[in-house]
């Protein structure tokens, strides 16, 4: 059987455009792939949501891939056992309180869960602005990140969504956006972005549930990116509040949509 080129490019072509002209309009947007937004887009495909998630980098992941400094094993506490029994995640028992999965495996794992499920996923995409009707997030200005690296001035597209979650970790790209452009202050102790402190494990694990919510009208924070607004501390290569913080935005997003 013949193979022509020009049929693979035109097929390539054909296909990425019926997604992203699908996700023009969505339910709920996610801006950062690692472990909070692909376990909150999910979830929220489970419940039959349209949800687009929006990645900087070729790979989603975000810190899930390395585990701790390249020892590519991540630490979850029991309370987080459960998600990832959800996505069929091999796990082992190191102590009373802490267990081991592989980094790879957990990170390839919920990727294509959450894709089978109906997650759309577009990497190497950056978010430089969010649009606003009325003091409220409904969207995402979005252009390629290497148009973004080398500086190009090259204008960008707008996506619809009901609502948006900002995952982007320590960054907190999206929430920085609203704080800077828009008018009003976040949900937060300062009305504006706390900043990410220094590391404590055990509160971060527990502040990254309690942070995770809507900070803004339309617009909701969730892992490591809801402590860095709110000014909780880092958590390191511990990802049980990760799982459950995505678990929780895709639940309370569920309810309002």
């Amino acid at each position: 059987m013949a193979l022509d080129e020009i049929i693979i490019s035109r097929a390539i072509i054909d296909r990425y455009y019926e997604k992203l002209t699908s996700c023009l309009s969505s339910d709920v947007a996610i801006v950062g792939g690692g472990p909070s937004g692909l376990v909150a887009g999910y979830f929220l495909a489970k419940a039959g949501k349209k949800v687009a998630l929006f990645e900087r980098k070729l790979s989603v992941g975000g810190g899930m891939w390395g585990g701790g400094m390249l020892f590519n094993e991540i630490v979850v506490q029991e309370e987080a056992l459960r998600i990832l029994d959800i996505f069929g995640v091999r796990c082992k028992q190191y102590d009373d309180h802490h267990y081991t999965a592989d980094a790879i495996e957990t990170v390839a794992t919920i990727t294509g869960m959450a894709v089978r499920t109906g997650l759309t996923i577009f990497n190497c995409i950056s978010v430089e602005d969010v649009m606003m009707r009325q003091d409220k997030v409904e969207g995402l200005v979005i252009n390629w990140s290497p148009v973004e690296m080398a500086g190009l001035h090259v204008d960008p597209l707008t996506v619809r969504a009901a609502y948006t979650i900002d995952t982007t970790g320590h960054d907190t790209e999206v929430v920085k956006v609203v704080a800077r452009k828009m008018a009003g202050t976040l949900d937060t102790p300062t009305g504006g972005i706390g900043g990410e402190k220094s590391m404590w494990a055990e509160r971060a694990e527990s502040d990254t549930l309690k942070n995770t919510r809507e900070i803004y009208p339309g617009l909701y924070v969730a892992g490591m990116a809801a402590n860095a607004t709110a000014g909780g501390p880092r958590m390191g290569p511990i990802f049980g509040g990760m799982l459950l913080s995505g678990e929780k935005v895709a639940g309370e997003l569920i309810q309002r949509l």
